[in-house]
């Protein structure tokens, strides 16, 4: 059997920075694991379901989320039945996990976040509970890396939204950094600006942990399709 594609399927936006972030994230993962192709369940396109019917072979599909909601559980799998593709291994969302608390750290770092500084985790935010699970366990990631008691704060699904949490936070003397929960820039992380914190902090991007998050992913899912398992997502 081949080495199979990957696909990784992202959100969408349409912020051209945004577009371009998630096209630069597929050529560095695909200097790592060969071909990769990208597709968006909303706002552009290819659907993963039109990019699916494109590639001949099987296929590795990352969903490129932070967290796992409607989009991850619902349209993901919706799309690959659409595809009628019968070689298709669904791998688990990219976070949350380690690797990304680790660049959270870095990004705050730059934005000029200091030990005793407070921190407050902005998320897009979703309706589906396992999302909101999700993104807890991403709060306590960060939490562990930096000693510090880390806040969540929802840009624009689920309550409390970010300008709330971080006036919450404020104590005398202490500063609020807002740690960007999100891949790319967008609407929602301009948004992030408007929050009154003291610093904000850039996307995840493109950066090595991402990058290898991504292909990690993928190796881990190859051997579903050699053993002859498709369309199965990972637990």
């Amino acid at each position: 059997m081949p080495d199979p594609a990957l696909l990784l399927v992202a959100h969408g936006t349409r912020n051209p920075r945004g577009v371009e972030m998630i096209a630069r994230l597929a050529d560095a993962v695909a200097d790592r694991v060969g071909t990769t192709r990208v597709a968006f369940v909303d706002v552009l396109g290819p659907s993963p379901a039109e990019a699916l019917r494109e590639i001949r072979g099987p296929v590795v599909l990352v969903p490129a989320f932070l967290a796992s909601g409607y989009h991850v559980h619902n349209d993901v799998p919706r799309e690959v039945a659409e595809s009628g593709h019968r070689a298709v291994a669904v791998t688990r969302a990219l976070g949350p996990d380690p690797a990304l608390a680790g660049v959270l750290v870095q990004r705050l770092r730059e934005a000029g976040w200091r030990p005793g500084d407070a921190i407050v985790l902005a998320a897009a935010g979703s309706s589906d509970p396992r999302a909101r699970h999700d993104v807890q366990r991403a709060a306590h990631l960060l939490s562990v890396l930096t000693f510090t008691p880390v806040r969540i704060g929802y840009v624009a699904t689920g309550e409390p939204r970010v300008p709330q949490v971080v006036a919450e936070s404020r104590q005398p003397g202490v500063r609020v950094f807002v740690a960007s929960y999100l891949l790319a820039e967008g609407l929602f992380h301009s948004r992030l600006s408007e929050a009154g914190a003291d610093g904000v902090a850039a996307p995840l991007g493109v950066t090595e942990p991402v990058v290898d998050l991504v292909a990690r992913r993928y190796r881990a899912a190859v051997p579903t399709l050699r053993a002859g398992a498709g369309a199965q997502p990972n637990p």
